[in-house]
């Protein structure tokens, strides 16, 4: 896989990236401001202490918008004024046990959220390449040992997953109904694809209820760590590989806006790397030390339990594989957090994280 900005195709491109506020939203403002993107962001204040996007200082670099991706009106002004050459729609509510506790909002962010972007974008007279994110979770989720096909049923169980899988309905139905679908290009210059992306880790998550933030708080604390589901089986992959994935099929979206890459596209580990939550926390507990203790309950909340991805669609239609191995994601997720709690820049480590990821 070639370097991302190897024919300079960022350099000069107006991206609107929605939710670059949050986690993956905040990684990719900065790597795609280190490629010469001009960046607009439209998200919603972040709702974590600490939060990434404040601790890189990102309202100094992009093109920084408080909204809500639900105001049809609000998107509808931001796509007109930006004229974006690429959109980057991460905008979600993307934490399943607070979708069991707020559904309506969580399926109102996710698809109809979703749908005020699409009919922003609708009718746009210049070319405009779309990549939705949303997950591995839209899968109906049989508890198998098979990685899931991007042909694969779309299901959900909770209120999260269905919502996601909801909104890849919607895409294929703005695609085929009014955007850049094979049988109406003449109806628009925007083309449209999904991403489903893998468990995405590493420094900078500061979200509720999830693993590796968790580990963090809890070592840096000098307490044990709390493991919801040590069993479960996750397709853990650091944070730069589904964005390098994203920034991949947006390109050869603009460039070859052809049915091919019109689609839903996988990106997640090599088969090697599928792990447990137990192995996971075992694998940082080698590097940072401490305990951890299983908290799983009967009573909690379903979540799934074995879930793999089949990612050659990625890798032979767009030259996309992952770089870095479970070890390598462990090292520098850890690195980062260790960083932060010992006073250490967090611009500096995660822009020396993206160089050497893209090095490779």
């Amino acid at each position: 896989m070639e370097s991302l900005d190897v024919t300079g195709f960022w350099k000069g491109k107006h991206v609107l990236l929605t939710g670059h506020t949050g986690f993956k939203g905040s990684w990719l403002s900065i790597w795609l401001t280190q490629l010469g993107a001009s960046v607009h962001g439209f998200a919603l204040e972040p709702d974590t202490e600490p939060a990434l996007f404040k601790q890189l200082e990102l309202a100094g670099l992009v093109d920084h918008q408080i909204a809500d991706i639900r105001d049809p009106v609000a998107i509808a002004r931001c796509v007109t004024r930006t004229r974006p050459d690429v959109v980057f729609h991460i905008a979600a509510q993307p934490l399943v046990l607070r979708s069991y506790r707020e559904p309506v909002l969580t399926w109102q962010t996710n698809v109809i959220g979703t749908i005020n972007l699409l009919e922003a974008l609708r009718g746009a007279s210049h070319r405009c390449a779309v990549v939705v994110a949303t997950t591995d979770k839209v899968y109906e989720n049989r508890e198998w040992n098979l990685p899931y096909t991007e042909t694969d049923r779309l299901g959900g169980y909770d209120p999260y997953s269905a919502s996601k899988a909801a909104a890849e309905l919607a895409i294929e139905c703005w695609r085929r109904s009014f955007l850049g679908d094979e049988l109406v290009q003449s109806k628009s210059a925007v083309v449209v694809a999904s991403a489903r992306a893998g468990n995405a880790i590493g420094g900078g998550d500061w979200a509720e209820n999830r693993i590796v933030p968790d580990i963090a708080r809890s070592l840096s604390a000098g307490k044990p760590v709390d493991v919801r589901n040590p069993a479960a089986v996750r397709p853990w992959q650091h944070v730069l590989e589904p964005l390098s994935g994203y920034l991949r099929l947006a390109q050869r979206l603009y460039e070859e806006p052809q049915p091919t890459f019109q689609s839903a596209f996988n990106f997640g580990p090599e088969m090697s790397d599928f792990r447990t939550v137990r192995e996971l926390v075992e694998a940082v507990l080698q590097i940072w030390s401490g305990t951890w203790r299983d908290v799983s309950s009967a009573n909690a909340p379903h979540e799934a339990g074995y879930l793999k991805l089949n990612i050659e669609k990625a890798r032979t239609d767009l030259g996309w594989r992952p770089r870095w191995d479970f070890g390598t994601t462990i090292k520098n997720t850890v690195e980062w957090y260790r960083d932060f709690f010992s006073g250490k820049s967090v611009r500096d480590v995660t822009l020396r994280q993206i160089e050497a990821y893209g090095a490779l």
